[in-house]
């Protein structure tokens, strides 16, 4: 079997497929029925969250370690049935980063990385993939930023693949498959660009 690619990514993303690495490494692509999303204009933060967010603990960074945020999240994963992190995965999509397609949003404390998600971006479409955190509340303030830069790019889609009550939190919904695709090229055929946020936009809490 054929390493996965970059490039196997892509075509993956637009077809509405995505790969998933079983506990022993071997591949499977996944295409849910129903599709979990999170409507991006309709997010709003939780009272706790605007506290945390108005403190300011964390600074937030764009694309500084892709690679540091996918380990982080595979780590996470290594006490659970959850595994699909593999090296191989690793790899393509850290490729991919290095292409423009797929991005991280990173947490830091005190210069150190505590926490982050990362996804993939095919133009206003972003793919959710996974986050993780070491102190708390990092990942739910790195969600928040992304969210900010979907909104200020106009991004049209936000997936997050499987609903469960980790996303359910943000607003996750689903919808059916056939919807989910009519959704996709739609996104996928309009031009935004993943950056990062305008500095007025840094502290925004909407």
């Amino acid at each position: 079997m054929t390493k996965l690619t970059p490039d196997d990514l892509m075509y993956g993303y637009i077809n509405g497929i995505f790969p998933m690495a079983d506990s022993d490494g071997t591949l499977y692509w996944y295409s849910p029925d129903p599709r979990a999303i999170i409507p991006i204009e309709t997010y709003k933060p939780s009272k706790s969250l605007r506290s945390i967010l108005n403190k300011q603990l964390f600074e937030i960074r764009i694309n500084h370690n892709f690679e540091g945020v996918m380990r982080g999240c595979a780590i996470s994963r290594k006490d659970s049935e959850d595994t699909w992190i593999s090296d191989e995965i690793i790899d393509a999509y850290t490729g991919l980063n290095k292409r423009g397609f797929a991005h991280s949003v990173e947490a830091y404390s005190n210069n150190l990385l505590v926490g982050g998600l990362y996804g993939v971006a095919i133009g206003s479409a972003f793919f959710g993939e996974s986050m993780f955190y070491l102190q708390p509340n990092a990942s739910k303030v790195a969600f928040h930023h992304l969210i900010q830069v979907l909104k200020q790019q106009h991004f049209q889609l936000l997936d997050t693949q499987f609903i469960n009550d980790n996303v359910k939190r943000f607003g996750a919904i689903e919808i059916p498959k056939f919807q989910y695709l009519n959704l996709l090229k739609k996104a996928t055929n309009k031009k935004a660009q993943f950056t990062e946020l305008e500095v007025e936009h840094l502290f925004k809490v909407g």
